[in-house]
């Protein structure tokens, strides 16, 4: 059990290198930002997850923000959980 918790620790943390590395790379990069953009909404709402996916298509903007946001981290943020009203 164990054994397999680490493995997709690990699987998961590959993925978001692996990610965040090819997405600068130009025309690779919009194939992932436009694979990609339905979580990216989900995950940052409609408004901005699509302003992060029109930049990350846009092939010289998408590079320098992909390379920003290696050191960085992202620049648009997540929208924030939504919390029901007995919740603290």
């Amino acid at each position: 059990m164990a054994s397999s918790l680490g493995r997709r620790v690990a699987r998961a943390a590959g993925w978001r290198v692996a990610k965040r590395l090819i997405k600068p790379i130009p025309v690779i990069g919009t194939a992932v930002a436009l694979g990609l953009a339905g979580y990216e909404i989900r995950k940052k709402g409609v408004l901005r997850g699509l302003v992060h996916v029109g930049l990350d298509v846009m092939p010289v903007v998408g590079t320098v923000k992909g390379v920003i946001e290696i050191f960085s981290g992202d620049l648009i943020r997540d929208r924030e959980p939504h919390r029901f009203e007995g919740e603290r």
